[in-house]
């Protein structure tokens, strides 16, 4: 048998294997067998061949085999004579503890053909040990004034044998005061309550010694005993009292060692020593002596070893208190250990899309599962995601969620996303598990550039030198990328007459501005034109702004010379007025309505001719007006320093202009005989008048150069003395002509007292 023992877990696979294949064969009613424990080795148990209906010599025939579930060798069956025997003494209380009834189940294997036969072997109890308290010496403080019949708990025994085997009854030895009465609970276990007979008397007797004596109901009778030391005390009326008979709390299986269970609380209404409680564990066992601690002070019942819910599901506790008088209470404490929801939720992404574009509709971000490996409401989860984000959660096919955008985003208000999905299960605690994820949002061009300022004002001060920058006009786009790359443009101007692209440029790049020419004051005060910012995106966006030009007027008029005339009469005959008849480059020069001054009215290049000439007129403001006019030749010298070139042409021109007054006049004459006498007499009157006047002081153009006091008209713009100059006229024209310039004497302003406008001699 032992030989075979050793075999056994090499035939394993192979016996169970046969055993699977003939349970179908095999009856479902078991063989049932008995045997007390603690019988000899080798004692007879049953006759299996007879039982399972086979003649002697068969089971050798078919290979019969013993097979225990526990794979223990403990039963030997003989194959010849069919009988099974112990292989070994059993002891029930080590293979089924306080378990009743104590059952070995085994298999009668049979090989060829197979068959399999389930048996059970009872292993019954014998009363094998005795009670034994877990304190020799039992100490119970007992107030003298203590009634008849109060009951006073004692611990109880422990057997390990079962049934009548067990602790049937409480004893104590003979006294007067005390008998012990035997209690049930409700698993069947029996506990000693000492019941008080009469009256104790503290002064007669101060302490009591009994035996408590635990008896079992086996045969022979087994029996422990304990020692009672019975504390008569002084009087002590008000024992300890529970707030709860009956405690009840409830401990995760996942609590830390150190973790409050309970908290019992009794009350004495004494005071001094017999209101002092202290807390005690009434009965314990060795189990619950490992795992729970309660504070003697505070009552509190607190773990000292980590829980197991698959082990033990729940403990019952005795709780005493007792105060300093000697009086007790007790409780019951209901621990319920809790299972736990110790696996959190598992997150996986199966597909994830980045960036998404700022103008996509709903679109699928991520695509994920969930799972939890607890069960019941432990495994069932709930999905989220925070809170203020443009994204919702879909749930798909069975675990999977897809995470989408709930509309079109907009990158220039968030450009990233960081989104935290959290997998929550439903149980106690509950557990998540979060995963972040950054969405990124790409652009598209969907802001066109903004101008600054949707109106500039720029100020150049006029001749400015041209592709003088004047200023510069910047856009930004909120885009990214080329969707942000500005490009600037000047736009066609609302005057068609405006000639914008000779005025100004734009650069594209940066918006700088230039002035292409100089300008000029007087020719263009202001103008007004548009620019264009456009993006460089697909399509393309853009903007416009308005721009104004002022142009600052510098001081290029300079003073040329100032034309003088005197008019004898007064009042408003005598208010004289100055224009400027004809030049020889119109725009250069101007003069100043009322006090003659001929001015430059730019300023003078080189690109300017080097002879003017002008024909300055002054009436008065009589009825009808009187005016007369006066020619003036101008030469544009550099500096006074080379000599001045005498004006020949001059003469010339005023004989051509005198030959053409002589041809009007003839032809007029001709109109109207009467009126033409009248013209020549009226002509041959001023005539004589002017010759006249010409004796006195006889005027020639002057050969050579000019005199070296004529002013500088090149530019400088600065007049180096105040002039006053002189007119002179010649008597063969009917027109005054300016031929030369001197100072004015003093003497000459009072020579001629006419009422006509007349230039000074």
């Amino acid at each position: 048998m032992e030989a075979r023992g050793k075999r056994f877990p090499k035939q394993r696979q192979v016996l169970i294997l046969f055993f699977l294949l003939g349970a179908a064969k095999a009856g479902w009613e078991p063989l049932r067998y008995s045997v007390m424990e603690e019988t000899e080795r080798g004692s007879f148990v049953a006759n299996v061949a007879k039982d399972i209906g086979l003649k002697v010599g068969e089971l050798s025939a078919r290979e019969a085999r013993v097979v225990s579930e526990d794979n223990q060798p403990r039963l030997q069956l003989d194959l010849q004579s069919g009988e099974l025997t112990l292989n070994e003494k059993l002891d029930r209380e080590d293979l089924c503890g306080s378990t009743e009834p104590c059952v070995m189940n085994f298999q009668v294997l049979l090989k060829k053909p197979l068959q399999v036969f389930r048996a059970q072997l009872l292993v019954r109890d014998i009363n094998d040990h005795s009670p034994e308290f877990s304190e020799r010496e039992m100490v119970l403080k007992i107030l003298e004034n203590s009634s008849p019949g109060t009951v006073f708990s004692l611990k109880k025994a422990q057997d390990l044998d079962v049934g009548d085997n067990n602790i049937q009854n409480y004893t104590i030895g003979l006294n007067s005061y005390f008998h012990v009465s035997t209690r049930t609970r409700g698993d069947g276990t029996k506990y000693p309550e000492l019941v008080l007979d009469k009256e104790l008397d503290r002064e007669e007797v101060a302490e009591l010694r009994l035996t408590l004596t635990a008896l079992d109901g086996g045969s022979p009778q087994r029996s422990g005993t304990s020692q009672i030391r019975i504390v008569v005390l002084d009087i002590n009326d008000n024992a300890p009292e529970f707030a709860q008979t009956l405690y009840k709390a409830q401990v995760p299986e996942n609590s830390p060692v150190g973790s409050l269970v309970v908290k019992v609380s009794a009350r004495d209404l004494d005071a001094g020593t017999n209101g002092q409680i202290s807390y005690s564990l009434f009965y314990s066992s060795q189990e619950i002596s490992k795992t729970f601690e309660l504070s003697s002070f505070t009552g509190e019942i607190r773990l000292i070893k980590k829980l197991d819910f698959e082990t033990i599901s729940s403990y019952e506790l005795d709780i005493e208190a007792s105060d300093g008088g000697g009086l007790n209470g007790k409780c019951s404490v209901s621990i319920k250990v809790l299972d736990v929801n110790d696996n959190s939720p598992e997150l996986t992404i199966s597909s994830l899309t980045n960036p998404i574009p700022e103008n996509s509709p709903e679109t699928e971000v991520a695509l994920f599962k969930i799972r939890d490996r607890d069960s019941g409401e432990n495994g069932k989860m709930v999905c989220s995601i925070q809170d203020n984000v443009p994204f919702m959660l879909k749930p798909s096919v069975e675990n999977f969620y897809r995470l989408v955008t709930e509309g079109g985003l907009d990158r220039e208000s968030q450009a990233e996303y960081n989104i935290t999905i959290t997998a929550t299960d439903l149980g106690t605690p509950r557990l998540k598990t979060q995963l972040n994820i950054t969405v990124l949002v790409s652009d598209i061009n969907d802001n066109a550039p903004a101008f600054t300022q949707t109106s500039y004002t720029l100020f150049v001060r006029e001749n400015n030198s041209p592709a003088l920058h004047i200023g510069t006009i910047s856009a930004t786009d909120r885009d990214s990328g080329t969707n942000a790359q500005v490009a600037y443009s000047l736009l066609p101007p609302q005057d068609p007459h405006l000639p914008l692209a000779s005025l100004v440029s734009i650069n594209a790049d940066n918006g700088h501005l230039f002035a292409l020419r100089a300008l000029d004051y007087e020719a263009l005060q202001a103008f007004e034109f548009r620019v264009g910012a456009t993006d460089r995106g697909s399509p393309a966006l853009s903007s416009e702004a308005l721009v104004r030009v002022v142009v600052v007027d510098a001081n290029d008029n300079y003073l040329v010379t100032k034309v003088v005339a005197v008019d004898g009469d007064s009042g408003q005959n005598a208010w004289l007025s100055f224009q400027l008849l004809k030049a020889t480059e119109p725009g250069l020069f101007s003069v100043w309505a009322h006090n003659g001054e001929v001015r430059t009215a730019r300023l003078l290049s080189e690109r300017d001719a080097a002879k003017h000439r002008l024909l300055v007129l002054v009436k008065d403001n009589g009825e009808p007006p009187q005016s007369a006019s006066v020619t003036l030749h101008v030469l544009l010298v550099d500096g006074f320093s080379q000599p001045y070139l005498p004006l020949p042409e001059a003469a010339a021109e005023q004989a051509q202009a005198d030959s053409l007054t002589v041809y009007l006049v003839i032809a007029l004459a001709s109109v109207s005989s009467l009126f033409l006498f009248s013209v020549v007499l009226f002509v041959a009157v001023r005539l004589c008048g002017r010759h006249r006047a010409a004796s006195a002081g006889v005027c020639s153009v002057p050969e050579g150069h000019f005199p070296g006091h004529l002013v500088d008209v090149s530019g400088t713009g600065t007049l180096s003395h105040s002039y006053q100059y002189e007119v002179c006229l010649t008597g063969e024209s009917e027109s005054n002509e300016f031929k030369f310039l001197k100072p004015i004497l003093p003497s000459v302003l009072g020579q001629d007292s006419r009422r006509k406008p007349e230039f000074p001699e």
